[in-house]
């Protein structure tokens, strides 16, 4: 959803609350693709500080699914993002670039939300997400999820591997 801010630098002191529904279905990251699970309109209070410049004030509330980093099975993940931010309008692109100030969230006159709740999202990603603290994981020995109902099983080798079995029995013998 694009937001117009052409209007608030007609006054200064001027602001303006916006709420807007996130367009957002699933977010990119380099690490995966998560699908948005719950989501609340974002709350924005954009007001006008003089000279082009611009504070930004709001609040995005919104549920990933992540997979498990031990187990894989899917975890509801929630975010409740706070959004404090100060837009310069007279900088260009260029300058940003170089101030290592980039809002990828504007073009022009125009506030990206999606881009915006996204760039605050990469910044609040946990570095692991885990279903429950004492999960197991993945099985080395038949790749079933332990913390399931089904896994964590003994389960028959495979007749054919006997003979291999015998010979790491033997091993261990001397």
């Amino acid at each position: 959803m694009l937001i117009n801010l052409s209007e608030l630098f007609s006054v200064e002191g001027k602001s303006k609350t916006y709420e807007v529904p996130l367009d957002m279905e699933r977010f990119e990251t380099p690490s995966g693709v998560y699908q948005v699970a719950d989501k609340e309109p974002v709350v924005l209070e954009i007001a006008n500080k003089g000279k082009k410049v611009l504070s930004l004030q709001g609040r995005a509330v919104l549920s990933l699914v992540i997979p498990c980093a031990r187990c894989l099975e899917p975890v509801k993940v929630p975010f409740d993002l706070e959004i404090d931010l100060e837009m310069d309008m007279k900088k260009t692109e260029r300058e940003r670039r170089e101030e290592l100030d980039e809002q990828l969230y504007i073009d022009g006159y125009n506030l990206d939300v999606d881009r915006l709740v996204g760039s605050e999202l990469i910044l609040n990603m946990p570095i692991r997400v885990l279903c429950r603290e004492d999960c197991a994981g993945i099985s080395d020995r038949d790749g079933t999820n332990p913390n399931s109902e089904e896994g964590g099983k003994e389960t028959a080798l495979d007749p054919r591997m006997s003979v291999i079995q015998d010979i790491f029995k033997q091993m261990k013998e001397v």
